[in-house]
């Protein structure tokens, strides 16, 4: 096994580390050209192994320890990379930051960015995903810049429908309002 090793490396231009320290930064500038996690495991655990084999090959050590070396690194390196990536959610690959449908955004808030009204303006909406500036809409008046607002009606393209969460207000709302301005009421009998 061991004049195997020597006579696979033979054929290739540069030394197997060298080759796996250039293929590694190839992925990782390709995972820079186009995020999203398609080469970022791969590249980091070839240019790991790359280094390790070119620091094994200057310490002296043969073939197989050298192979065994970059092998062991890939597995390690690889896994490491891969729960770092999966742990610390690096491209927020999707929990809370993303919207599948426009569905999704029934409910979102967020903040006007440029005056709304029943014909023009734009919000900038919390967790709205990659880009979250929206164009937007109001069935009624006008909606100020820097007023917090709602999702009402996603709409299914590019213009979605908010109303001022000023404007909004529910039994519960209502409820809490009462109790923040000093007015208590007697607790409901069952």
């Amino acid at each position: 096994m061991a004049s195997i090793i020597p006579l696979l490396l033979e054929g290739l231009p540069y030394p197997l580390p060298i080759l796996l320290v250039l293929i590694g930064t190839g992925l990782l500038l390709a995972e820079a050209l186009a995020p999203g996690a398609h080469f970022i495991v791969v590249g980091i655990a070839l240019f790991l192994a790359g280094l390790v084999g070119v620091g094994l090959n200057a310490m002296g050590l043969g073939a197989i320890a050298v192979t065994l070396g970059m092998g062991l690194t890939v597995l390690v390196g690889g896994a490491l990379t891969l729960y770092a990536y999966r742990e610390f959610d690096l491209y927020s690959s999707g929990r809370s930051e993303s919207t599948s449908d426009s569905d999704a955004l029934r409910g979102k808030t967020g903040r006007v960015t440029e005056r709304v009204t029943p014909s023009s303006g734009e919000v900038k909406l919390q967790n709205g995903g990659f880009n979250p500036n929206y164009q937007a809409r109001t069935l009624t008046g006008e909606i100020p810049v820097g007023a917090e607002v709602i999702v009402t009606d996603p709409g299914g393209g590019n213009v979605i429908q908010v109303e001022s969460l000023s404007v909004i207000e529910d039994d519960i709302d209502g409820e809490l309002g009462l109790g923040s301005t000093g007015e208590e009421r007697e607790p409901e009998s069952s």
